[in-house]
């Protein structure tokens, strides 16, 4: 049986299910799911787009049909309000004076539930408000607090290397950078050079650091002196994808090491 991933309406988790291929699901396509005490939609999404890692432990509890005509014209209907929901809520944080930032707002199929995705430098007591827009909206109120990562993983966009954001492609979690990766990669300390969209390190150079790691193992620091065949000389540059090293000898002169 083939694997089908659906991702929980347009910006929530990925999960696997064995019955959406039953009913014909095609990528892409939208499927009406129970979910959450209620109704939700989720689509079909490529096995590039849900790496096994991205994939949710919590199952999807039923799939309910594939979704028609008009089950796609109410997650536009419900696109459209969730942009009138953003607006009336960022008034709403406004009145109150809560230090914080909204970020996204979310319906679910059935509109019962309103996801606020927000960010903040640390907790905030949001009761009120959402006391507030509980009687505005009539439906249940969920505010998510996420990181910068997480809102630069919703918005999506793409790298400095051109391709799209890992956050936004595959990853799920997200693990500690730190500046040391940059600096055995040897990349300029520059932080606009070796930060993301997000203003933190990126992401990359924690799954690169494992790789040069190895291919580091045995090749001198630069700045290193050494002692060659040639003599004495200084390490002024290495490249650990060819596994050389650029010294310059103290009687004068440059040349390539290449180490196994």
């Amino acid at each position: 049986m083939a694997k089908t991933f659906l991702r929980l309406r347009d910006s929530g988790s990925v999960y696997f299910c064995d019955s959406a291929s039953e009913l014909g699901a095609k990528e892409s396509s939208y499927i009406i799911v129970e979910h959450d005490r209620g109704l939700d939609y989720a689509q079909v999404v490529s096995p590039t787009d849900a790496a096994p890692e991205n994939i949710s432990k919590e199952p999807i509890k039923r799939i309910v049909r594939i979704a028609t005509e008009a089950d796609i014209k109410q997650i536009g209907e419900n696109r459209q309000k969730a942009k009138e929901a953003f607006n009336s809520c960022a008034k709403k944080i406004t009145e109150h004076k809560l230090d914080m930032k909204l970020v996204q707002a979310e319906y679910s199929f059935d509109r019962t539930k309103i996801i606020f995705y927000f960010t903040a430098s640390g907790r905030v007591d949001f009761r009120e408000l959402v006391k507030d827009l509980a009687k505005i909206f009539k439906a249940r109120i969920e505010l998510r607090q996420i990181g910068v990562r997480d809102e630069a993983r919703l918005f999506g966009g793409f790298g400095s290397c051109g391709r799209e954001l890992c956050c936004k492609k595959f990853l799920k979690d997200f693990e500690p950078v730190t500046i040391k990766m940059a600096k055995e990669e040897g990349l300029p300390l520059n932080p606009p050079k070796i930060s993301g969209l997000c203003g933190r390190l990126m992401c990359c150079l924690n799954f690169e650091y494992e790789t040069y790691k190895i291919l580091s193992k045995g090749l001198p620091h630069e700045g290193e002196k050494i002692t060659t065949e040639k003599g004495k000389g200084k390490v002024i540059g290495v490249n650990v994808f060819k596994r050389t090293a650029t010294v310059e000898l103290e009687e004068g002169g440059y040349f390539e090491l290449h180490y196994k």
